[in-house]
């Protein structure tokens, strides 16, 4: 997932798109409030369909993620 990048010198850390200071969180948050890709693209011209495919492929590898829950 080399589109998508994690820096604590951007944006603390946050998982963003490569070179941006996008986070994957605002682009998923996009999405699922009904835009579409080519609806990002326009309005973010950094954008490439490429990068929110990655923001996508990176949301459902972390839901493969085991949860640990932590004894009291």
């Amino acid at each position: 997932m080399s589109r998508i990048e994690s820096r604590m010198d951007v944006l603390g850390g946050k998982p963003c798109v490569a070179g941006t200071r996008m986070p994957v969180r605002d682009v998923l948050a996009y999405l699922a409030a009904g835009d579409s890709v080519d609806d990002l693209v326009a309005a973010f011209p950094y954008l490439k369909r490429e990068d929110i495919m990655a923001c996508l492929a990176y949301a459902a590898a972390l839901t493969d993620q085991p949860l640990v829950i932590a004894a009291e």
